[in-house]
């Protein structure tokens, strides 16, 4: 019996759904892993987009050297042999356990937990497009196509709103594998009929004279697919890297690029040339300006919509053209490949090769560069076809201008910033600068983690000494360490972060300070660029490596004080703030000792997770904020000090310094198998 129509879409718009949640899921639960670098996601994508293009190069092999009944019974055989690796959650044993780049293991990770049942669902589209094109040749696949992209959208959008918020991720893993069990039902299904049918009653006849695309036609897809590929990678970890790594970050610039190929292929009417091009010209001229240096600090308040906007703006005019370029249905897997190819290529530059061959982030500038190419070669097609060839050149001629000043703008951009830098180095957990400032008594040498600062150094020789930044002498954590002192008593200090070591300034002779270090290259510039380390009175010990994952391994360590300082750009990796990481560190407390969390943040709001931390261990906890003190070079910052009893922290002597947690917003206790970092998000001017 063959399948009707709505078991067609039934099946894309199911394998659709879980293409796209499984990304998010995944991501979540392995972020913390690996560090909880913005790079995790920017490894996941990588992985997807290859894998997609496998998919769809199986599915335009599949389609077009097998028999029908050849093609039933192979998919068959594939998906039921992919339900022995449910439910898709990962071992223990795939956790980070070497010092450097996990990329390899990331890759090898995901294709052993999800790469069978991710391939699967990659070749739906394509492949029940092209049975459907077959079985129904007086009927356009082309809907099916938009259908699919709808699925991704709603999957998307769902988990952040319905699925993370209320879900643990074992819970989400099991949900998802159950739904992929219906989705190989519904497979089966459409391939037994497939199977059941005579061969000769799936043969579309071929039209006399038609030819199949030529070589300059697949190269144009191929193209078009690759720029705004490059540009969502680009964006994503822009955003994700100076913001913070949170699915919706993720999920936002994925859901403008898919819902770009769903306007594209629904209908001719949604692309505009007059429309989308201009748009992509005047965005990228306002993205160029705040990847300025002096910009750079520009709150996420504008940074979000204007770069998501245009990210969409250079989707819409890729992916338009691209429609408008859509060959007939026989050809649909050959054009389905081409872009997934494009996609994969694009992924593959940004997640694999950039970082390999440049030491600055310049692929962001690298995409928008290309892109306003393509808008040259639009505006040329585009009034060649409605004007004069004067007008036609001359229009053409200001859009390339346009585009090749906004072009220089980005490439001067990348070398003054690195002409400017004393050091400027690159690895999967971001890029790293070391800047100098001012002059004689006013010089200052500063670590830069993307657009935040992770420490400085005053360069006077009277002043070197000094700590700076977040660990001025009012802070929480310069209190903390000065109230755990006692006369003859060799004091212990943990520190989950190293930055610049600039708390080894407060070391004495005899006592022992131990930075957990997860970035190797923060530790080289610690070591090289700044002297806090080399300059210490006490002694001082980097451990490379997860700091969580450490302290789990290491016998009790005794710490007066365990400070937990480690940022990934602006945000703390959500494993070092869960129920389970916590009572790691107050098992390395000796009694009465403290534990402070930096929660300084301009983005995240992480006060009402101390709430829940503290009420959950039974621990007094407080805050303390210490204001800004530019001659000294210290910065405004916010630490929570966790101690045994409120008397414990009264020992400390903080002086009124301290105030009380206190928070509007209720979360739930965060722990290894549930996070919501949304619900925290303060996008706002400031």
């Amino acid at each position: 019996m063959r399948a009707p129509f709505a078991a067609f879409g039934g099946t894309i718009l199911l394998s659709a759904f879980l293409l796209f949640q499984i990304q998010p899921l995944i991501a979540k639960i392995i972020l913390p892993w690996f560090g909880g670098s913005a790079s995790v996601w920017t490894a996941c994508l990588v992985f997807f987009q290859v894998a997609l293009l496998l998919g769809y190069t199986y599915a335009h092999w599949v389609s077009t050297r097998l028999r029908p009944r050849v093609q039933g019974l192979l998919h068959i055989a594939l998906v039921i042999a992919s339900l022995a690796v449910l439910p898709v959650l990962p071992a223990d044993s795939w956790k980070a356990s070497v010092v450097g780049d996990p990329t390899t293991r990331i890759l090898l990770l995901l294709l052993a937990v999800v790469g069978l049942p991710y391939f699967l669902l990659s070749t739906t589209g394509p492949l029940v497009q092209a049975w459907f094109a077959r079985a129904r040749p007086a009927e356009t696949p082309y809907r099916l196509f938009a259908l699919s992209n709808l699925g991704s959208m709603l999957a998307l959008l769902s988990y952040p709103i319905v699925i993370e918020p209320f879900f643990r991720t074992h819970i989400q893993a099991f949900g998802w594998s159950a739904g992929y069990v219906i989705f190989a039902g519904l497979v089966v299904w459409i391939a037994r009929g497939l199977v059941a049918l005579p061969d000769a009653a799936l043969e579309r006849p071929q039209r006399r004279g038609e030819r199949g695309p030529g070589l300059a036609a697949m190269l144009a897809w191929f193209v078009l697919a690759a720029c705004p590929s490059v540009l969502l990678l680009a964006v994503t970890h822009h955003l994700t890297q100076n913001i913070s790594p949170i699915p919706f970050l993720w999920i936002l610039p994925l859901a403008l690029y898919l819902l770009s190929f769903i306007l594209c292929f629904e209908s001719d009417a949604w692309y505009r040339r007059r429309v989308f091009p201009p748009a992509m010209v005047v965005l990228a001229a306002v993205i160029a300006w705040t990847l300025a240096d002096e910009n750079k600090n520009t709150n996420a308040y504008l940074l979000i919509p204007l770069y998501c906007a245009g990210l969409f703006a250079a989707a819409m005019m890729c992916h338009g053209e691209l429609a408008r370029m859509r060959p007939q249905p026989r050809h649909l897997t050959a054009f389905y490949l081409m872009i997934s190819l494009g996609g994969a290529a694009g992924g593959v530059f940004v997640g694999l090769i950039a970082p390999r061959v440049f030491n600055g982030y310049h692929e962001l500038s690298f995409g928008l560069s290309a892109c306003l190419l393509i808008v040259v070669v639009v505006v040329y097609r585009g009034t060649r076809e409605a004007l004069p060839r004067f007008q036609s050149i001359g229009f053409t001629v200001i859009a390339g201008l346009s585009a090749l000043n906004i072009a220089l703008l980005l490439a001067f951009q990348s070398l003054d910033i690195a002409r400017s830098s004393l050091f400027m180095g690159r690895n999967f957990y971001g890029v790293l600068r070391v800047v100098d400032s001012g002059f004689g008594a006013a010089g200052e040498r500063a670590l830069l983690h993307g657009t935040i600062s992770h420490g400085k150094q005053l360069m006077a020789a009277d002043k070197r000494d000094w700590p700076t930044t977040y660990y001025g002498p009012e802070s929480g954590i310069a209190l903390a360490i000065a109230g755990t002192r006692r006369e003859h008593h060799a004091q212990r200090v943990g520190v989950v972060g190293l930055g610049t070591g600039t708390l080894a300034a407060y070391s004495q002779p005899g006592h022992r300070y131990r930075f957990y270090e997860i970035n190797p290259l923060v530790a080289k510039i610690a070591q090289t660029h700044f002297r806090y380390l080399a300059r210490a009175r006490g002694a001082t010990e980097i451990v490379l490596g997860d700091a969580r994952f450490t302290l789990e391994r290491e016998p009790d360590q005794g710490y007066d004080v365990l400070a937990v300082d480690a940022f990934s750009s602006d945000a703390i990796p959500v494993h070092l703030l869960t129920r389970e990481a916590v009572a790691t560190y107050f098992r390395h407390l000796r009694p009465g000792g403290v534990l402070a969390v930096h929660i300084s943040n301009r983005y995240l709001d992480l006060e009402p997770v101390m709430l829940e931390l503290a009420a959950h261990f039974g621990r007094a906890a407080v805050k303390v904020d210490s204001e800004e003190d530019r001659e000294r070079g210290v910065l405004a910052s916010t630490w929570v000090l966790f101690a045994e009893t409120p008397a414990a922290l009264a020992a400390l002597g903080l002086a009124g310094a301290e105030e009380p947690l206190t928070s509007e917003t209720r979360v739930r206790l965060w722990t290894d198998d549930f996070s919501n970092l949304f619900e925290l998000a303060r996008f706002r001017r400031g």
